[in-house]
C-alpha cells in the first residue's frame, strides 16, 4: 500500500526576470506561483501544466523523483514554462481590471440573475417613458431613437462600466444641449432638417461625443471632473432645470402650436420663452391642461402611497402612468378631441419586419455644420462626464467598492462611439434615475442589461401599443424628472450661506442667469471658463508657509500663522518653507510673493502700506516639500537667487530632495550660493549663520547684533 503521508520537500524555481518563484512539490500535484514583487500567490493545478511537461505513458512505473524529472525538465521550466505563467496571469489579471464582466460573470448566481431581472425591470418601466420623453421633447427627434439609445448604450456600458448602480442613457441635461444644437443647425440651414436628418446630426453627435470621452479616458483625464466646483455646476444644472420647466410647461398646457405662431423658435431664450407665457396663459387648452394636471398629481402622490402601503411599494409609477395614459386616451378618443398623442413610432427596417436597431455609418445632412457639431460634442462630452463620475463615485463611496474615472471614461466613450451607429443620440449617468435604480437594489451590472434587453425587446414588438401615448404624459414625467434635478439646490444654498461662501454663491448665480438669458451653449462655456479660470489662478500660486522661532526656545522652528505657540521673526533672516513642487504655471508669482514677504513678513498686508520689516541679510529657503521642479522653475528659482545675491542676501537652502538637488546642482545655482549652504533642516541653517555673524564680516551684519539672531514680532 502506497504512502501517503510521506511527501518529498518542495524545490523552488525562479524565473529569468527574478520577479516570480515558482514552488512546485514531488509529484506536480499543485504548483504555486509567487511574485515577488506584489506577494501574491496563485495556485495552478498540473491540468495547466503544458503537455510537454506532463508523461502519462509511464506514471505507474516511476517513482516521484523520476516523474517529476519527465514531467518538467528543467533546462524548460527556468524560462518558457516561467514565462508562459508570467504572461497568462498578467493577462488574466489585466482582462478582468479592464472588463469588469469577466470579474463578476464567472462568480455569477441563480439568487444574484432572480434580483438583477427585478431590478432590470424596474428600470425600464423608468427608462422605456423617459427614452420617449427626452427624444421628443427635448432633441426633437422620432422617439423611436430614444429606444435605440437605451437600449445600445446600457447593454455596452453593462459590459465595461465598473457601477452596477449607475444608469447609463438618456439625460435631462444632455439631451437638452442635443436639442439646442439641432436647432442651431435647423436655423442657419438653407433648407429645414427633417425629423430623420436631425436623428442623423444626434447620431453624429454621439459619435464625436464618444471619441471625446474615449480620448479623456485612454490619456488618463479622469481628474477633470475635479475642475468644475459644485457651486458652478450647480447654477448650470439648475439653469437647465428652470429651462426645461419653462418648456414643457408650454408643452403641457397644449401651447406649443401657439407658442410657433407667434414666433418662438427653438432658438428663442428662456426669457422669450417665460414672457411668452406670462402673456398667453389664458389661452391654455383645457383637456391638455387637465391630462397632465392629472398625471402630475399621480407621479407626486404615488411615492407617498407606497411609503404607507407596503402591498403597492414595488409598483413603478411613471411605467404605471404611462400604461393608464394609453388606455384612457385610447378608450375615450381623446386624441380625436384635440390631445397629442405620439403616433406612430419607428418602422421596419431590416428582414424580420421589426424596427430594431441596424448599424450603419450615418451620414452628414446638406447643409449641416461638422463643425458646429464637434464643439456641441465637446460641451456634451465634459457636463456628461462630470455629472456621470459625480454619481457613480457616490454610488462606490456607499456601496464600499472602487470606480476609476479614466474606466469610467473609456467606457462612457465606447458606449456612445458604438450607439452612434445604431442611431443613437449622446447618453451618460443620470444621477436621479440612477438613484432610482439603487433603490431596487441591483446585485450587478447584469440589472443594466437586462433593462436594455426589455428595451430592445419593447421596440422590436411594443411599438404600436404607443400609438396612444399623449405627449402631455411625457411632458410630465420630463417635468418630474428635472425637479429631481433641483432637488439638492436648497441643501447648496443653505450650506454656502452657512460657510458664508459669497464667491460661490456669485459664480453660481452668473452660470444660472448667463443659460437664462442667453442659450445651454452659452453658459456651459461660461462654466468652463470660470473653472478654467479659477483652476489656473489658485495653481499659479504657489504655497509657501513662513516659519519662526518658538519663543523661548533655541532652535525649535514652527510657522508663523498656523502654531498654537507663540512663534515669532527672526531679525534679518527670512524663514520660508515650499509646500509644494514647482513647474512653469506657480513660479510666475514665487518672485513677487518673496518680495511682499520681505518687505512685510506676512501676505495678508496690502502691498500699499509702508514696509514693516527692516532690509533682510539671510533667506532660508525650505525646500523639502518641493519634491519636484521643472526647467522653467529651476530658471525662474536661479534668477531670484542671483537677484538676491546681486543685493548681497546670502541664501540657504534647507532639506533637499534628492531628486531635485542634482537639478539645482547643473543649473547652476549651487556655485551662486556655495554648496557649504545647503543644510538638513532649518535649525543647522540658523546655527551656521550664527557662526558667520561671530567669526566673520558679513554685508548688512551691523544691524544683527552682538553674535546671536534676535526675534521680534510683527
Amino acid at each position: 500500500m502506497p504512502n501517503h503521508h510521506h511527501r518529498n520537500p518542495p524545490f523552488f524555481i525562479q524565473d529569468e526576470l527574478q520577479s516570480s518563484v515558482f514552488i512546485v512539490d514531488d509529484d506536480c500535484s499543485t504548483l504555486s506561483y509567487q511574485s515577488t514583487e506584489t506577494n501574491e500567490s496563485t495556485y495552478l493545478s498540473p491540468d495547466n501544466i503544458k503537455p510537454k511537461y506532463r508523461s502519462t505513458e509511464l506514471e505507474g512505473s516511476m517513482n516521484s523523483s523520476e516523474r517529476m524529472s519527465n514531467r518538467i525538465p528543467s533546462d524548460h521550466i527556468h524560462s518558457k514554462y516561467a514565462l508562459n505563467a508570467s504572461f497568462w496571469s498578467t493577462l488574466n489579471t489585466r482582462s478582468k481590471y479592464y472588463l469588469p464582466i469577466l470579474q463578476w460573470m464567472p462568480l455569477y448566481t441563480k439568487r444574484d440573475f432572480s434580483q438583477d431581472i427585478l431590478s432590470g425591470l424596474s428600470l425600464s418601466a423608468l427608462f422605456i417613458p423617459q427614452a420617449l420623453s427626452y427624444a421628443t421633447a427635448l432633441c426633437g427627434i422620432p422617439a423611436i431613437y430614444g429606444l435605440y439609445t437605451v437600449s445600445i448604450t446600457t447593454f455596452v456600458y453593462a459590459c465595461l462600466g465598473m457601477s452596477p448602480q449607475l444608469s447609463v442613457g438618456p439625460e435631462a441635461t444632455v439631451s437638452l444641449i442635443v436639442g439646442s444644437g439641432i436647432a442651431h443647425q435647423q436655423s442657419s440651414a438653407k433648407h429645414p432638417f427633417g425629423p430623420e436628418e436631425a436623428a442623423t446630426i444626434a447620431s453624429i453627435t454621439a459619435f464625436f461625443v464618444g471619441l471625446f470621452t474615449l480620448a479623456l479616458g485612454l490619456l488618463r483625464f479622469g481628474f477633470l471632473d475635479s475642475l468644475m466646483s459644485r457651486a458652478l455646476l450647480r447654477g448650470f444644472i439648475t439653469a437647465v432645470g428652470v429651462v426645461v420647466l419653462i418648456q414643457q410647461t408650454i408643452l403641457s398646457l397644449g401651447l406649443g402650436g401657439l407658442a410657433t405662431q407667434v414666433g418662438l423658435t427653438p432658438d428663442s431664450t428662456s426669457i422669450q420663452r417665460l414672457l411668452f407665457l406670462f402673456s398667453y396663459i389664458s389661452y391654455f387648452d383645457p383637456l391638455t391642461s387637465a391630462f397632465s394636471a392629472a398625471v402630475l398629481f399621480i407621479l407626486v402622490t404615488m411615492p407617498f402611497l407606497k411609503k404607507k402601503y407596503t402591498a403597492i411599494s414595488k409598483l413603478p409609477e411613471v411605467f404605471l402612468v404611462v400604461i393608464s395614459s394609453i388606455i384612457v386616451c385610447k378608450f375615450y378618443k381623446f386624441d380625436q378631441a384635440g390631445l397629442d398623442v405620439l403616433g406612430q413610432v419607428g418602422e421596419s427596417n431590416n428582414n424580420l419586419n421589426l424596427p430594431l436597431p441596424i448599424p450603419s455609418i450615418p451620414t452628414l445632412p446638406d447643409h449641416a455644420d461638422i463643425k458646429a457639431i464637434i464643439v456641441n460634442a465637446a460641451i456634451i462630452a465634459i457636463i456628461g462626464f462630470v455629472e456621470s463620475i459625480a454619481a457613480a463615485k457616490s454610488f462606490a463611496r456607499r456601496h464600499n467598492y472602487f470606480v476609476s474615472a479614466n474606466r469610467e471614461l473609456v467606457a462612457l466613450g465606447i458606449s456612445n462611439i458604438i450607439g452612434g451607429f445604431f442611431g443613437s443620440f449622446p447618453a451618460f449617468g443620470s444621477f436621479p434615475r440612477s438613484k432610482v435604480h439603487e433603490s431596487v437594489k441591483p446585485k450587478t451590472q447584469m440589472s443594466g442589461l437586462l433593462s436594455g434587453v426589455t428595451c430592445l425587446i419593447v421596440t422590436g414588438f411594443f411599438l404600436p401599443q404607443l400609438f396612444y401615448l399623449p405627449t402631455a404624459t411625457l411632458s410630465s414625467i420630463i417635468f418630474m424628472a428635472v425637479l429631481a434635478l433641483l432637488r439638492e439646490l436648497p441643501h447648496d444654498l443653505k450650506f454656502m450661506w452657512q460657510v458664508r461662501a459669497w464667491k460661490d454663491v456669485a459664480l453660481m448665480a452668473t452660470t444660472f442667469f448667463t443659460t437664462m438669458f442667453f442659450s445651454l451653449e452659452v453658459g456651459t462655456a461660461v462654466a468652463v471658463m470660470f473653472s478654467l479660470i479659477i483652476t489656473v489662478k489658485q495653481s499659479s500660486y504657489p504655497r509657501i508657509t513662513i516659519l519662526g522661532r518658538v519663543k523661548d526656545t533655541s532652535y525649535e522652528f514652527k510657522p508663523i500663522h498656523d502654531s498654537k505657540e507663540k512663534v515669532e521673526h527672526l531679525k534679518d533672516v527670512l524663514i520660508v518653507r515650499i509646500e509644494e513642487p514647482l513647474y512653469f504655471a506657480n513660479t510666475g508669482q514665487l518672485k513677487d510673493r518673496l518680495r511682499r514677504l520681505e518687505q512685510f513678513g506676512d501676505m495678508a498686508v496690502h502691498p500699499s502700506e509702508q514696509p514693516r520689516r527692516d532690509h533682510l541679510a539671510f533667506i532660508v529657503l525650505d525646500i523639502g516639500g518641493m519634491e519636484f521642479i521643472d526647467a522653467s522653475a529651476v530658471q525662474i528659482l536661479y534668477e531670484i537667487i542671483e537677484s538676491y545675491h546681486e543685493q548681497r542676501v546670502q541664501v540657504l537652502l534647507v532639506n533637499g530632495h534628492p531628486h531635485v538637488i542634482p537639478l539645482i546642482n547643473r543649473a547652476g545655482i549651487m556655485d551662486l550660493i556655495g554648496s557649504h549652504h545647503l543644510f538638513e533642516n532649518v535649525s543647522n541653517a540658523i546655527q551656521s549663520i550664527e557662526q558667520d555673524i561671530q567669526y566673520t564680516s558679513f554685508p548688512n551684519s551691523h544691524i544683527l547684533g552682538e553674535g546671536a539672531l534676535s526675534y521680534s514680532s510683527i
